[in-house]
């Protein structure tokens, strides 16, 4: 029997599975698959409670869309679930190919224009140029700022960070292969460990990507080993996420500097990584390489794609203040922009005979 105009028909599946109905975007090269339905419903109290229910008892969904066949292991993902924060529009959990993640700039960036255009978010007043979407993060509230026209995103999007900060520097770490290295820990909603790519005899910008992932893998495997990560408000938050390659251009400048980003199980960030853009503002103006509302460029190795960011004023209860807290660390919220694009729809279905129904990633 023919489906009826306008609505796609699903080749043969088990019934019993329902069709996962995404849209696919990408923020300056990194995809982002979203769950518009399919999904069981998550439980938990708190966003933290719901993505540990996820990852216990639903983790097949993310292998099902982040895995190949119909992924790739460079995947990325969001399931939208609801919040418990007064204000927030939307809670999201993070996917990617080793499990869930606590922030991530680029999919807030994508989630922003999704927001608006279905409808998560009232319509904005006739006339206004840009729409507020609250997503609530895994490590927090954060604000996005779409660009609109007639209610329609159009033109970048930009996100004020939760408190970011500069947990270490200058942090000698042996390296297997690279001996002893200096390395910068911060935190931008998840926590980066930052090397000069110089350090490691490695050129961020004409290495071949396949020896950068394997240099800042070992970082990321050596930092875990030898420095314990803590986070003041939740053990949730207080994992290494991965590594951040630079061009060691860390003083001020009109230019864009360039890194990438490997993280996770060694997938490589297409983009310029958002929340490593957070990280990257909070280590520099620490060290005061940059000061409040100068804002940088910061350029992807593995695309060319380019964001801006820059550390912002906010807003406290009695006055305006630079700086916030997060615990004993003095802190900054980063502002930082890109532009997402949409890419297309699917439906994803399994069989009820296929071996492989959950997904499988090369190595």
């Amino acid at each position: 029997m023919a489906s009826p105009p306008g609505v796609p028909r699903l080749p043969p599946h088990d019934t019993r599975t329902p069709a996962l109905s995404v849209v696919d975007m990408h923020t300056g090269g990194e995809p982002l698959r979203i769950v518009l339905a399919g999904c069981p419903e998550v439980v938990g109290p708190t966003l933290l409670a719901k993505q540990r229910y996820m990852r216990q008892h639903l983790d097949h969904v993310r292998r099902r869309l982040m895995f190949e066949p119909r992924g790739h292991r460079d995947m990325y993902g969001a399931v939208l679930v609801p919040s418990e924060l007064p204000g927030a529009h939307l809670g999201v959990l993070f996917l990617h190919n080793e499990g869930y993640s606590s922030m991530c700039g680029h999919a807030v960036l994508a989630l922003g224009r999704f927001a608006l255009d279905f409808g998560l978010v009232p319509a904005p007043p006739a006339g206004a140029r840009e729409a507020l979407v609250n997503i609530h993060c895994p490590c927090g509230l954060v604000a996005a700022f779409v660009e609109c026209e007639g209610g329609r995103s159009g033109g970048p999007v930009r996100f004020h960070s939760v408190p970011a900060f500069a947990l270490a520097t200058d942090l000698l770490v042996d390296v297997p292969g690279h001996g002893k290295v200096v390395v910068d820990i911060a935190y931008g909603g998840a926590f980066y460990a930052f090397v000069s790519a110089e350090k490691l005899g490695l050129d961020v910008c004409s290495t071949k990507t396949r020896d950068l992932m394997d240099a800042a893998s070992a970082v990321t495997e050596a930092v875990k080993a030898q420095f314990k990560i803590n986070h003041p408000d939740s053990e949730d938050l207080a994992f290494l996420y991965g590594t951040i390659l630079t061009d060691g251009k860390d003083a001020y400048s009109e230019e864009p500097t360039t890194n990438i980003c490997v993280f996770a199980d060694e997938q490589v960030d297409r983009s310029p990584t958002g929340s490593g853009v957070t990280a990257r503002i909070a280590l520099q103006y620490y060290k005061g390489l940059l000061e409040l509302n100068q804002t940088r460029a910061f350029k992807s190795s593995a695309t060319g794609s380019v964001f801006t960011g820059k550390a912002v004023r906010v807003s406290g209860t009695l006055s305006f203040s630079f700086e916030v807290k997060c615990g004993d660390f003095k802190a900054v919220i980063v502002e930082v922009s890109g532009q997402a694009h949409y890419t297309g729809t699917a439906n994803f279905i399994v069989e009820d005979d296929d071996p492989l129904r959950d997904g499988f990633l090369l190595k």
